[in-house]
């Protein structure tokens, strides 16, 4: 029990890694807040975690509303009496193209989301943090610092890679009221989204889904690619008293496909 009698607000909540953070979450002994903007998703997610409700919370939120953030937050509080950890799903990934195509506004939709709102997000759950410390956990993305060949996002890379740099600055600013402050880097995850481009890619190109897997696996060091659940398990590592000593650090969940 990683997070027994444990508050942890997650962003992001919808059918991939953000399901799967919540779920660890309340199979650790915690009590999950969830946010997300679309509500259909926080019912069906909370009702498959916790059938009986008593273990999660959740509220419509989109996180460039700062007023948003701050009701979130205010839920975990008045729900379960404080806040212990925030896990910062959330995020814009969307968009794809590099510099030459590049459509500004859109990248700055980009970084609004998933740089602005993460942060729009962490504060507001500042003041449920330093009444007893605790831990924000960021998710990046492995492309913030090694490009992959396949999919161009530089956009993405870019916007996670300034969250992971502020990462940093937070760590040394948070760390006097005990908080903890660290970056979870994923590579390619075995989740809903490289669900949809192994099967896109697969059927543009005419060939078995296997086939589409097997180039990306074949870079890895173990035989396989992570899963939404092995990240969440990092996650859950990360948001917990375990990990007590670990800030400004970024850990990539990748089966080692880059070390460093």
């Amino acid at each position: 029990m990683l997070l027994q009698g444990k508050t942890v607000v997650v962003s992001g909540v919808g059918a991939g890694l953000g399901h799967r953070v919540a779920a660890t979450v309340v199979r650790d002994g915690g009590n999950a807040v969830l946010g997300a903007r679309t509500e259909a998703y926080l019912a069906k997610a909370a009702e498959a975690i916790d059938p009986e409700g008593l273990n999660t919370a959740w509220q419509a939120t989109d996180i460039t509303d700062e007023s948003q953030c701050e009701a979130l937050a205010t839920l975990a509080t008045d729900r379960f009496g404080g806040i212990d950890a925030v896990v910062n799903v959330a995020a814009l990934d969307a968009h794809f193209g590099g510099l030459e195509d590049a459509d500004f506004a859109s990248w700055q939709r980009v970084i609004d989301v998933n740089l602005f709102g993460t942060l729009r997000m962490t504060r507001a759950c500042l003041p449920g943090l330093k009444r007893r410390g605790g831990s924000v956990v960021l998710i990046g993305t492995q492309s913030a610092v090694a490009a992959p060949s396949q999919v161009r996002q530089a956009a993405y890379a870019a916007s996670k890679g300034a969250l992971t740099s502020a990462m940093y600055s937070l760590a040394r600013e948070l760390g006097p009221h005990r908080i903890r402050v660290n970056t979870v880097l994923p590579g390619w995850m075995w989740g809903p989204p490289v669900q949809a481009y192994v099967q896109y890619t697969a059927h543009i190109e005419s060939v078995p889904e296997p086939d589409v897997l097997a180039r990306l696996t074949e870079r890895m060091a173990l035989p396989e690619l992570a899963t939404d659940g092995d990240v969440a398990e990092a996650v859950a590592f990360l948001a917990s008293d375990r990990a007590r000593a670990i800030t400004g650090q970024s850990l990539l969940v990748n089966a080692g496909e880059l070390m460093r």
